[in-house]
C-alpha cells in the first residue's frame, strides 16, 4: 500500500472483512499526502493487539514527513475508573510527539511499595467514587479468568471496573444484602467518563458504550498530539458537568475552533 500497490484483493481474502479496516487510516493519509493536502496530525486508537500495525504505519509515515510515537496506554493511569489497555499512534508533521504522561497510579491488587514517581501520582479512581450507589458493592465480571469461563473476575467498589465492553450490562453486582440492580446506561457511561446525562440513543447502547474510547483518555492523547497542556481541574470539571451545559458552552466557543491549532505555535 505504501508503494502504491493495490491490496484490495488481499484484503478481500481475509476471513473477516472488518480486519482490513484497520489499514484504512493509512490509505487516507497516503491519499491526502499524494494530493498535496497532508494531514497535520494523525491520532489512532485500537485494542493492544493492533500495536504492531501502528508501528508499521509509523515506519511508513516517517518518510512522508511525520514524527511519530506509539505505545500501549492504561486508561486508569489517566483518571478513568476502569482498567483498559489501548494501542495508540500519534503522528505530527510539525513537532516530535510523545505519549501523555500518566496522572494516576496504575491499578495493582497487591500492595506494592510506591516508587518516587508514583508518589507524585493520584490514586486510580474507583467504581465507588464514580457511581452514586448507596452502599459498597462487588462487581462480578461477565467474563471468565485464567481460561476458565466459570471463574468470574471480581472487584470491589473500592477498585476500578474491569474493561467496559459491549456486554457491560451482563456484569452482576452484589452487596452484603444480596444481588443489586445491574449497571444502567448512565452508570456504564460514567465508567467510560461520559457525563451522567449523556444522551445515548439508537440500538444496542451497551455496544456503543463499550466501543467508545473513554473521553478522558482521548483528551489526554489529543492534548499530547497537539502539544497542549490540560488545566489540572479541567477534566474533573467536565465529567461532573451536565451534558446540556457542556453543549451550550461548546456552542458559545464554536467561533474559536478554527484557531484552536496553529502549527506555527507548537
Amino acid at each position: 500500500m505504501a508503494d502504491g500497490d493495490d491490496v484490495m484483493t488481499e484484503l478481500a481474502a481475509l476471513e473477516d472483512e472488518r480486519t482490513g479496516l484497520v489499514l484504512q487510516p493509512l490509505r487516507w493519509a497516503l491519499e491526502a499526502h499524494q494530493a498535496g493536502n497532508a494531514y497535520e496530525v494523525i491520532v489512532l486508537e485500537q485494542v493492544p493487539a493492533v500495536l504492531p500495525v501502528w508501528d508499521a504505519m509509523a515506519r511508513v509515515l516517517g518518510p512522508l514527513g511525520y514524527q511519530t510515537a506509539t505505545g500501549i496506554l492504561h486508561a486508569e493511569e489517566y483518571g478513568v475508573p476502569q482498567t483498559r489497555r489501548r494501542a495508540i499512534l500519534i503522528a505530527n508533521r510539525y513537532r516530535t510527539p510523545v505519549l501523555p504522561a500518566p496522572t494516576h497510579q496504575k491499578f495493582r491488587r497487591k500492595a506494592l511499595k510506591e516508587s518516587t514517581d508514583q508518589s507524585l501520582l493520584l490514586p486510580c479512581r474507583s467504581m465507588g467514587e464514580t457511581l452514586a450507589r448507596a452502599e459498597p458493592f462487588e462487581l462480578v465480571s461477565n467474563y471468565g479468568t485464567g481460561g476458565d469461563p466459570k471463574a468470574r473476575g471480581r472487584r470491589s467498589s473500592r477498585e476500578p471496573a474491569f474493561t467496559v465492553t459491549g456486554k457491560v450490562s451482563r456484569n452482576r453486582l452484589f452487596s452484603k444484602k444480596g444481588e443489586l440492580d445491574r449497571l444502567n446506561v448512565s452508570e456504564a457511561g460514567r465508567l467510560q467518563t461520559f457525563p451522567a446525562d449523556y444522551p445515548w440513543s439508537g440500538k444496542d447502547v451497551s455496544q456503543q458504550i463499550g466501543n467508545a474510547i473513554p473521553p478522558r483518555l482521548a483528551a489526554h492523547v489529543l492534548a499530547a498530539a497537539l502539544g497542549r497542556e490540560l488545566p489540572a481541574d479541567f477534566l474533573d470539571s467536565m465529567t461532573r458537568t451536565k451534558w446540556t451545559d457542556i453543549v451550550d458552552e461548546a456552542i458559545d466557543r464554536s467561533h474559536l475552533i478554527a484557531d484552536a491549532y496553529d502549527p506555527a505555535m507548537v
